[in-house]
């Protein structure tokens, strides 16, 4: 099973290396009042997913929090009954 997570790995980094060489061309990003960026393809696609997995967890932050808060927080104490 190690191996073969090893070679699954390997695949991933390989196809994703071989994009990266395939995407170099330059391309211009339009920015506002006329600015624009030239960058390889490849880093505008890698800073847009960067972007959208921070933009991503930034969101469900407050879920998470409030989901941890709740699953450590004690139980309600009992009420009592009697006099």
């Amino acid at each position: 099973m190690k191996y073969l997570m090893w070679l699954l790995k390997a695949a991933i980094f390989f196809a994703l290396f071989a994009f990266a060489l395939n995407n170099q061309a330059p391309v211009h990003v339009h920015l506002f009042f006329g600015a624009y960026w030239q960058a390889p393809l490849v880093l505008v696609l890698l800073i847009a997913l960067v972007l959208g997995v921070a933009l991503g967890v930034l969101v469900m932050l407050p879920v998470w929090l409030q989901a941890r808060r709740t699953r450590t927080a004690p139980p309600p104490a009992k009420p009592l009954h009697g006099s």
